[in-house]
């Protein structure tokens, strides 16, 4: 088995009236990728909240972010898709601005690959045990 690497990402909690902010790739089936929170990469030398924000800015098309807080940090193993340990940083960030109960966006990867598509949507914070790969692990904190 290869040596596992380490890497440094984000994830972001979006909430609003009970509603948790998702997508989905729409070039995969909800059994390969499932539903995620928008995240990513912390790029060497960048801020985690700034991270944050950027990579909530790049899978939504949308704009109108400010962090509202650090929720903490976690390890995810996301073998064996890589053979990698991500440290995650979530935060909870506040949404100012309107949005469609569902809508398309896409990241454009800086034009390094082909974009990938996604489907925004919010659902009931309740429901958040359905984001993959652990990213649910620390919705609770919302509450706190």
């Amino acid at each position: 088995m290869p040596e596992k690497v380490f890497t440094n990402n984000v994830l972001c909690y979006v909430a609003r009236e009970g509603h948790l902010l998702v997508f989905r790739h729409t070039d995969f089936s909800y059994e390969e990728v499932g539903i995620q929170v928008p995240g990513g990469s912390v790029r060497p030398g960048e801020d985690p909240a700034d991270a944050a924000l950027r990579e909530a800015r790049e899978e939504t098309g949308l704009t109108g972010f400010t962090v509202v807080r650090k929720l903490g940090a976690i390890e995810y193993d996301i073998s064996p898709l890589r053979f990698e340990i991500q440290r995650r940083h979530v935060f909870e960030l506040a949404l100012h601005e309107p949005t469609p109960e569902r809508w398309a966006s896409q990241e454009d990867h800086d034009g390094e690959q082909e974009p990938t598509r996604f489907e925004c949507f919010w659902i009931p914070l309740r429901a958040a045990h359905v984001l993959q790969a652990g990213q649910g692990a620390l919705v609770g904190r919302l509450f706190d």
